[in-house]
């Protein structure tokens, strides 16, 4: 197994990592949206949906791996009634559709309105 480390996306914020790589998969840590350079969170699930998908891209780049190699998505909202607005810049970055979990929690952490975890081949 290999460690993924990034700058480019939030460190982990309890005993565990960003994500591994394992057998020629790549398996993330779920994604909230905090921006790594400020550990700002953006307003709004449009923003928030962005800023998760862009960790999720670093992540991903770190890895060496891509969103087109993604085979499963899980994503964390809390409140379903965002889930079009998030669909929609989900949409932009999983192009390639891969399969997909999406659930309501009713909380996550830091208060964010959405995660994103994923596995992907390296």
């Amino acid at each position: 197994m290999k460690v993924i480390e990034t700058k480019n996306a939030p460190g982990a914020i309890g005993p565990y990592s960003q994500g591994f790589i394992s057998n020629g998969f790549v398996f993330t840590s779920g994604q909230i949206p905090v921006n790594p350079a400020t550990g700002e969170v953006p307003a709004g699930i449009t923003e928030q949906a962005e800023q998760s998908c862009k960790n999720v891209g670093a992540l991903l780049e770190a890895a060496g791996s891509g969103f087109d190699k993604v085979v499963k998505a899980t994503c964390f909202l809390a409140d379903m009634a965002d889930f079009a607005a998030f669909n929609e810049v989900y949409a932009k970055y999983f192009v390639s559709k891969p399969a997909r979990s999406c659930v309501a929690a009713k909380e996550l952490p830091k208060g964010v309105l959405c995660e994103i975890e994923v596995i992907a081949e390296e």
